[in-house]
């Protein structure tokens, strides 16, 4: 058991009010940390390391955001860098974006990616385009963050996965965590970097604890953007995702290791720059590829996947590279054909044995 000094003195940095101090504490002190504290703790961070560096969005400060992401944040910098905004994306988004050109950097929330439709324009025409537009003389160093892909009965308009429409952008950096690594790694890269960077979290993953070390609670601690991860080694098979369908593909790999079936599961944790080398060696290694995705079929991160597999892996396949996605369709209310409507375990645990052929 680690010593309650360090993670307590995290505890501390991070939350202001004595039940959130209590929480990190406990948490910390069993070396588990919530998604939701990594990436709360990675802002905090960045913001005490960077007076640059200041939060808005919607209800990110009086209310502590809408999920507790920006939790403590207000109390600790002040309201000129925890800022309240109106509904109006394309409003605060590009206030957001002059800030970046004028050398600020923003961490701008969305309360739902599916709201950055409203801002779409500003996200593209304006973040990702202004420094390739202006021949380098002016950056825009901002973070697009909030929650992504579907929850649990929240509906078509506030369930899509945005990672195929950000990640075709040039100009765009792109990533999804997963886990607790995952998201205070990536999070204080992206804050870093002197890009535009679209961060892509799950709503469902929040809540969910997963084993830190020092290493990952160090104010120090950066994942390098474009990195994929190998989270469990194999011979068999490669499976490919992101975000919250990496934790599905570990499910089915457990699974399938009690039937022979040896699964090599790869997080991609970035989506642009995607990892073409370690996608590759990875399906050289197995000769078998299958993608994973939350969203829609035509023209997503699978077909990214497959490419890659045939483009670079066409000669070491013993099988045609294969994905799975969400079906088709808006994504449903009612909680039974919503749960049709998205990828399960059982889904890649069939998929893989018709693949594997056993």
């Amino acid at each position: 058991m680690w010593g309650l000094s360090r993670f307590g003195a995290l505890a501390l940095r991070c939350g202001k009010e004595s039940t959130l101090q209590r929480e990190f504490v406990r948490t910390f002190a069993s070396g588990q940390m919530t998604v939701r504290d990594a990436l709360n703790s990675a802002i905090d961070e960045e913001m005490e390391r960077d007076d640059k560096v200041f939060v808005m969005g919607e209800e990110v400060a009086e209310y502590q955001g809408a999920y507790k992401i920006t939790r403590g944040l207000l109390q600790k910098y002040g309201p000129k860098r925890v800022k309240d905004t109106p509904i109006t994306e394309i409003g605060f988004t590009g206030i957001a974006c002059g800030a970046a050109m004028q050398g600020l950097k923003p961490v701008l929330e969305f309360m739902t990616f599916n709201f950055s439709m409203q801002a779409i324009d500003q996200i593209i025409n304006s973040a990702a385009k202004s420094y390739y537009m202006s021949a380098g003389a002016i950056g825009c160093p901002i973070v697009f963050r909030g929650p992504n892909g579907a929850a649990a009965g929240v509906g078509a308009q506030h369930s899509q996965c945005f990672a195929a429409w950000y990640s075709s952008v040039p100009g765009l950096k792109v990533v999804a965590p997963y886990d607790s690594d995952d998201a205070r790694g990536l999070m204080k890269a992206a804050i870093r970097d002197p890009d535009p960077v679209v961060v892509l979290e799950n709503e469902i993953l929040y809540g969910e604890s997963f084993p830190v070390t020092d290493e990952i609670i160090s104010k120090d601690y950066v994942l390098p953007i474009g990195k994929a991860k190998v989270m469990r080694e194999g011979s068999d098979i490669t499976l490919v995702s992101f975000g919250k369908m990496v934790g599905f593909c570990l499910k089915a790999s457990e699974a399938l290791e009690k039937e022979g079936i040896s699964c090599e599961v790869l997080n991609l944790r970035s989506l642009k720059p995607i990892d073409r080398e370690s996608i590759a060696a990875s399906i050289r290694k197995t000769h078998r590829v299958l993608s994973v995705e939350e969203g829609w079929p035509q023209s997503g991160i699978g077909s990214e996947i497959i490419s890659i597999a045939t483009e670079e892996c066409f000669d070491d396949l013993d099988a045609p590279p294969e994905r799975i996605t969400g079906v088709e369709v808006p994504m449903p209310y009612s909680v039974d054909l919503e749960a049709a409507a998205l990828p399960t375990v059982d889904d890649i645990i069939e998929s893989t044995r018709a693949l594997v052929g056993k």
